[in-house]
């Protein structure tokens, strides 16, 4: 999971900021006018959309997925981890309120911030998984040699541990792992090797 120092970090790319504040300008005039919440959070909230959208995989969000929800959002609200009132965990009701109808803009507002802090376009990336089962030394190799920032991403969107990644065990239900293919493919993650070697890690 991203610090709340990561996330201010990551905002100061110009263009991250410039759709950040596009999106909540977009999004509090339509969905929440009454909401206060600053950009680094509500940046924070963009960044909880994948985690949002596994919850919601199979139509409802259980008790025990909204505490792990509560919990990620409080992590990554700017001093807020002890707010009884966290400005993420609050603004996160709505955008799951409506999520479906705003899913898509934030994916959009990701999936660029992802090429631009990990500079996507100018990495060699490695070679694509074959068919089958994968490699784990290899798959292991791959997360040790990935920038940084694109596991912590991975990391952060699909797993509740961030130490979890370098496992070749990871266990999710069969909707929560074809929302997560989906989320994959709207990130333009699924074109990324150690991201389809990832995917492969699920039983």
């Amino acid at each position: 999971m991203f610090t709340e120092y990561e996330i201010e970090s990551m905002i100061e790319y110009p263009e991250v900021k410039e759709a950040t504040i596009a999106l909540k300008k977009d999004f509090l005039k339509t969905e929440a006018p009454y909401l206060e919440i600053n950009d680094e959070d509500f940046f924070s909230l963009i960044i909880m959309a994948p985690t949002i959208g596994i919850a919601m995989a199979d139509g409802k969000i259980t008790l025990f997925e909204e505490m792990a929800l509560n919990k990620k959002a409080r992590k990554l609200s700017k001093g807020g981890y002890f707010m009884k009132k966290d400005p993420v965990v609050y603004a996160m009701k709505f955008l799951i309120k409506n999520y479906y109808n705003w899913s898509d803009k934030f994916m959009g507002v990701l999936k660029e911030t992802i090429k631009i802090t990990c500079g996507i376009n100018e990495l060699d990336l490695g070679r694509p998984p074959g068919d089958g089962d994968i490699d784990y030394n290899e798959y292991r190799q791959a997360v040790l040699h990935s920038p940084y920032l694109l596991i912590r991403f991975i990391a952060s969107f699909f797993l509740e541990n961030d130490e979890d990644i370098i496992n070749q065990n990871h266990k999710i239900g069969k909707a929560e792992y074809q929302r997560m293919i989906l989320i994959g493919e709207k990130l333009e993650l699924d074109k990324i090797p150690v991201f389809q070697m990832f995917c492969k890690t699920f039983k």
